[in-house]
């Protein structure tokens, strides 16, 4: 029987593992990987609490090239404690991106797929999160695009949605979630009147990627597939934003225009009928194909807000 070959390509974005997001996003053979498993760089503060450790703390950083364009790249593995941000983890991202500065790539790539901040490195994360920023504000004033691709299972939350709002152009998909504060959070700390972080259609419509796109929250909503990924990002590579004082002014009017206009909707399907969708509860049930077809033909959902 013959062996089966699998294009990388093809797989889901949301279920793959890291390493095979970058093996099927990149262009074949070519991703050089910095600090790898073998050089054990794991976290010193693991031990302490009995937690079981990842020889690259669960973030694969390296060189390679996206349709031959040379690029950094930067990938989380959310089965490792959730993707969540400790001392070498945040500082494996933290390293690439100052190396951006030096090589000057066509792009710095980050596969988010991140719950926030390890309680176990609590300071040593957060101090790691705000670093990342930053380093990615120079990146950007350096004039290479930061892409964020976010549609695992652990999304951006946390301080991996706060980096996220920073990267010049986001791409996500329908499993994608972005938000600062994760359902349960919301829940413990307001209760279940105020977020019921059980009802799941709750939180798609509050934080998922249809909603992320439709609010400019993202800047392209990608199919599940590596494939589908790889065009968002090399799309998105092509109109990044500059990074100046006229860009940041332009996003805060959108922000307030935002916040005015949207600022006493009680959920999701009430911004959607704002935008002028016709059938808002009809939006989590459709296809790509669909979805694409609505952000055409609603032609206000271009902007750089988040």
């Amino acid at each position: 029987m013959s062996e089966r070959i699998t294009d990388p390509k093809a797989a889901s974005w949301y279920e793959a593992s890291a390493r095979a997001r970058l093996d099927g996003l990149l262009d074949a053979g070519s991703f050089r990987e910095f600090i790898g498993p073998e050089q054990r760089r794991m976290s010193p503060h693991l031990p302490l609490f009995d937690l079981p450790r990842a020889f690259d703390d669960g973030m694969i950083v390296g060189a390679g090239r996206l349709d031959g364009k040379p690029v950094l790249a930067a990938a989380q593995e959310g089965r490792f404690m959730g993707g969540a941000f400790g001392e070498v983890h945040g500082a494996k991202l933290v390293g690439l991106l100052r190396a951006a500065l030096v090589s000057t790539p066509a792009a710095v790539l980050i596969l988010f797929d991140t719950g926030g901040v390890r309680l176990q490195e609590a300071n040593a994360g957060e101090t790691a999160i705000a670093e990342v920023m930053r380093a990615i504000t120079e990146v950007r004033a350096a004039g290479v695009p930061v892409i964020g691709l976010i549609g695992g299972r652990a999304g951006a939350y946390g301080g991996g949605g706060l980096i996220a709002a920073t990267c010049s152009r986001l791409a996500v998909s329908e499993g994608g979630r972005i938000s600062v504060s994760g359902p349960e959070v919301i829940e413990t700390n307001k209760g279940a009147e105020e977020f019921d972080s059980r009802d799941r259609a709750l939180v798609w419509r509050t934080m998922g990627g249809k909603h992320r796109r439709l609010t400019g929250g993202a800047d392209a909503f990608a199919d599940d597939t590596v494939a589908a990924f790889r065009q968002a990002a090399l799309a998105l590579m092509a109109r990044a934003p500059a990074f100046d004082l006229a860009t940041l002014e332009a996003e805060q009017a959108r922000l307030e225009e935002r916040l005015a206009r949207f600022g006493a909707c009680r959920d999701g399907t009430e911004i959607w009928a704002r935008l002028g969708v016709n059938d808002p509860a009809a939006v989590p049930g459709m296809t790509t194909a669909e979805f694409d077809a609505l952000l055409a033909n609603l032609g206000e959902t271009t902007h750089d807000a988040r």
